[in-house]
């Protein structure tokens, strides 16, 4: 049963002379609220009544009266502490409930609870469905017991199947016990659904970044294609050239030679110079380039160890002499100044 200090607050807030100046103006909305606060007491008479300025997600601002208490679920579980605003539309709008852990150290509300918000803000079916006069302050709260025993705000999600509710057989539920275990069900599923999508996104992004990698990685080897196709088109165009001038020259030079040495396998004596003078010039040309060819692979193969110094120094000795006389040949050929040619 409601105290007498309770009744008197009530009275005295509802009152046409109140101190309070609260938002309810309707003489008659006053006498309802009055018997729905007072019933509401006499089933819960833990809860105390006050009263306070109350700020809607709108920014309005509201004088309302409110129900504070801790709500008992069971002795297994901790206490509900329950903040009940009563709307300046009441009856024909919903109560505004939160759940206000007050406790030192206050405990922490589950971030997944299907009615009741990290705020603590508590949105239940048999608060969507209010209707009046088919609902009232006591039905609500027992509702919510109800619901927390299945599903507490203030405790580990249970971890069974559907969040947890352990309902009895649908044909032995009632109408509101099916609304509430649809409801809950169907958070936790949505919930599910959610964790999964947002794996499935993190996946899919990483792989369209790798898929971005790969097709930088493929549009750059397909432009050292296109790169490469065009140098192989030059030098395709710089043979065709090349190939159009041994043409021309064969078609002014003496064919059946031509054929014969080519036949011979000496293909080199299909080209003749211009004076016979000049082939010991250019044999001497050729001996003194592949020796000092030679003194050069030497050098290397000394670098690296494959040859002694003492091969080398009498490989090289020989090659000196060669050169020597080759060179001393086409100064004698044709004079000094051919030894430009040698460098």
């Amino acid at each position: 049963m409601a105290s007498s200090t309770s009744i008197q607050f009530i009275e005295l807030a509802l009152s046409s002379n109140s101190p309070f100046n609260l938002s309810y103006l309707d003489p008659n909305q006053k006498w309802l609220i009055r018997d729905h606060l007072l019933s509401f007491l006499h089933d819960f008479p833990s809860f105390t009544p006050s009263s306070g300025t109350f700020v809607h997600d709108d920014g309005m601002a509201a004088s309302l009266l409110c129900l504070t208490g801790d709500l008992h679920i069971s002795a297994a579980t901790p206490l509900v502490p329950l903040t009940i605003w009563l709307h300046e539309n009441h009856p024909l709008m919903p109560p505004i409930v939160f759940v206000t852990p007050n406790s030192a150290p206050p405990p922490t509300l589950r971030p997944d609870h299907p009615f009741v918000a990290p705020s603590g803000a508590t949105a239940c079916p048999y608060l969507h469905t209010w209707a009046h006069p088919g609902c009232s302050l006591s039905n609500l709260v027992r509702n919510l017991v109800r619901l927390f025993s299945h599903d507490h705000p203030l405790s580990p999600a249970p971890v069974s199947a559907g969040g947890g509710f352990r309902f009895a057989h649908p044909s032995f539920v009632s109408r509101r016990e099916a609304m509430d275990r649809l409801a809950g069900a169907v958070y936790y599923d949505v919930a599910k659904f959610g964790a999964g999508a947002r794996r499935e996104i993190e996946e899919l992004t990483e792989l369209q970044a790798e898929m971005a990698k790969r097709v930088e990685f493929v549009e750059g080897m397909v432009g050292g294609f296109e790169r490469e196709k065009e140098d192989l088109k030059k030098r395709a165009m710089e043979l065709a050239e090349q190939a159009d001038v041994v043409a021309n020259w064969l078609r002014f030079s003496d064919r059946e030679r031509v054929a014969a040495v080519i036949e011979g396998d000496e293909i080199e004596k299909a080209f003749e110079t211009v004076e016979a003078e000049w082939e010991p010039v250019l044999d001497c040309l050729a001996c003194d380039r592949a020796s000092e060819d030679t003194i050069y692979a030497l050098d290397k193969a000394v670098e690296v160890g494959v040859v002694s110094f003492e091969a080398y120094m009498k490989q090289v000795r020989v090659l000196a002499r060669e050169q020597f006389s080759h060179r001393a040949l086409l100064v004698k050929l044709r004079g000094s100044s051919i030894l430009n040619w040698t460098h």
